[in-house]
């Protein structure tokens, strides 16, 4: 049995697509489309998911979205009705856009895949949150967490879910508690990220880049705006905001008012602790040490919601295990002190977490819960993209006639060791690309994580991107522990999936200047060999070669763009950044060779 699951219209367009359960593929749609973040109607993923698994769109049995459109025109209606007359260009937009598409899913996914109405099913956006965790996760009973913007009308959930193995017990997610809309956790860091000049929906993971920067000083004055409950309920002071009522602003006057005038985005970003000396003016960087300190203090007081929120759970649900989804679960820095501050001894963070991953969790409920079918799979890894194999890469590289060589797995692993060596930057092109946000392996930027100038290097001069923001150790799942502070890491998922932040032992920092975090921790990615072995054995030839089996990760895309998919794409931005080493499989281009005959 085929089941596809999409998710569209609001941003991080998806497809995942189960055969008896098992995922088979999984792509955002940004990824083919080229179109950061796009929200648009993910046929091309789709297309990709039937290409994969070999079928048509008939051979597919139900197709799942993964929330409810009428619900959410209802909030949408009620919430304009509410704010009249300052929501009247938030009514007119969004008419035309539920009446031009969004309203008629069920019609656009009919007329796109050719399918009866029958075929058409819909859960519930946190319920298929919900879903995309536990039902990915290794547990046979959990706790679940959802935090996100909003759904339909929820932007939080606690409860519990059940599986059947083996025949025995029973699929069902129980959401027992939620906080509903206006009052959202996710909305309300989304404000600051637009107060501090980022993109919302887009940036909310530069401000986690920017608080390590930052003292939470003005925890007081992010407290004015919500009020946390002990057991994690919250409830925002609406006078704040306007993103209930405008299309084009998050915060209001009394917003500005209490925190001063919004960041400017073209600004340059520069303190003590980001350029120490220097020619800058000490006022530039008091200004910027502001903006520093409140995103220390949103972050602060994102992770102490969270964490009474998960306390709470433990209390209600007795169990050990959490499975969390939601964007907020893409905020790596709570995740780690969820896992070390709370009584669960385990975690499973959904590794697509926002709206993309309701796809899959979509597609996940209807074969558990609709259908009641029993588990069988663990998502162990994040490869369910689409791969290039050699013809594909040589027939492009011929056709730019880029000059390449082609050499064996140990040949290539042992000349890109000489090449992190001499400090060269290696974009790393291979596989199957990576479901969700993070590069883990197959289209990433390595470097060499002991020269601290590298964290400039490729910040400045690879990505074109603020100088504060990090980057990533990826570490043999076995070295982990010796410069993690963290017990048994090779439990923890998140910690493959990059979705983990956790302290580095002191006499280790100064090993890894580049991937240490200001504050001295790191967002690791651990790797263990079965799941990727010519990423994994490159690791570690690096750490035999030079004692640290640590490489820097960072995704392979310059600013703005989507991770690069095909060689192309890979290529371009090989050739418009100062990337020194490419390498496509076992194809490898260099700059310097750039006008050479291939070999």
């Amino acid at each position: 049995m085929y089941i596809l699951g999409v998710s569209c219209f609001y941003h991080d367009a998806a497809a995942a697509l189960l055969h008896n359960g098992h995922l088979v593929a999984a792509a955002e749609e940004e990824r083919f489309s080229r179109i950061k973040h796009d929200f648009g109607f993910p046929m091309q993923a789709i297309e990709f998911c039937l290409r994969t698994a070999g079928i048509t769109a008939a051979d597919l049995d139900y197709v799942v979205f993964y929330e409810k459109p009428l619900p959410k025109l209802e909030r949408i209606l009620l919430s304009v009705l509410q704010t009249v007359p300052r929501s009247y260009v938030v009514f007119r937009e969004a008419m035309i856009a539920w009446f031009n598409e969004k309203l008629w899913v069920k019609g656009i996914l009919v007329n796109k895949l050719d399918l009866p109405t029958d075929k058409i099913l819909f859960v519930d956006h946190h319920l298929s949150h919900a879903a995309s965790a536990f039902f990915c996760s290794p547990f046979k009973e959990a706790a679940i967490l959802t935090v996100d913007g909003v759904g339909e009308w929820t932007t939080a959930t606690l409860g519990r879910a059940t599986a059947q193995w083996d025949g025995v017990g029973e699929n069902h997610i129980w959401l027992d508690q939620e906080v509903r809309f206006p009052h959202s956790l996710g909305l309300l860091y989304s404000a600051f990220t637009a107060w501090l000049g980022f993109q919302v929906n887009e940036g909310e993971y530069k401000v986690m880049g920017m608080a390590p920067y930052g003292q939470p000083k003005y925890n007081d004055r992010v407290e004015k705006l919500i009020q946390v409950a002990p057991d994690g309920s919250f409830h925002l002071d609406m006078s704040y905001f306007t993103f209930h009522h405008s299309t084009v602003s998050t915060f209001g006057q009394r917003f500005v008012d209490l925190f001063g005038e919004p960041r400017d985005p073209h600004a340059l970003f520069v303190t003590d602790l980001t350029h120490p000396g220097g020619d800058h003016s000490r006022e530039l960087k008091a200004q910027n040490q502001y903006y520093a300190d409140v995103a220390a203090s949103i972050q602060q007081v994102t992770e102490e919601t969270l964490l009474k929120m998960a306390h709470s759970l433990y209390r209600t649900t007795g169990l050990k295990n959490l499975c969390y989804a939601g964007g907020v679960a893409l905020n790596s820095v709570a995740n780690g002190r969820i896992l070390r501050e709370t009584p669960f001894e385990s975690i499973y963070v959904q590794p697509a977490a926002g709206d993309s991953g309701g796809a899959l969790g979509a597609a996940l409920y209807a074969w558990h819960v609709l259908l009641n079918k029993p588990r069988e799979f663990t998502l162990e890894h994040c490869y369910w993209g689409a791969e290039y194999g050699e013809a594909e890469i040589e027939t492009f590289l011929r056709s730019q006639d880029v000059p390449f060589q082609v050499l064996p797995d140990d040949k290539l692993r042992a000349t890109l060791v000489d090449d992190l060596l001499a400090g060269r930057v290696i974009g790393w092109f291979q596989g199957r690309f990576e479901w969700g946000p993070r590069a883990l392996g197959n289209r990433s930027i390595l470097a060499d994580p002991r020269r601290a100038e590298m964290k400039e290097i490729v910040n400045e001069k690879i990505k074109f991107r603020e100088p504060f923001r990090p980057f990533a150790p990826v570490v043999t799942e076995e070295a982990a522990a010796r410069y993690f502070d963290m017990d048994s890491p090779a439990a923890h998922y998140p910690a493959r999936f990059m979705l983990l932040v956790e302290p580095i032992f002191e006499n280790r920092q100064h090993e890894i200047p580049a991937v240490t975090h200001v504050g001295g921790s790191g967002r690791l990615q651990t790797v263990r060999r079965v799941w990727n072995p010519r990423y994994y054995d490159l690791v570690e030839a690096f750490g035999q070669a030079t004692g640290t089996p640590v490489l820097l990760n960072t995704s392979f895309n310059l600013r703005g763009e989507p991770i690069v998919t095909t060689p192309a794409n890979a290529f371009a931005t090989f050739s418009k950044s100062e990337i020194d080493t490419l390498v496509l499989g076992n194809y490898l281009v260099r700059k310097d060779q750039m006008g050479k005959r291939s070999s």
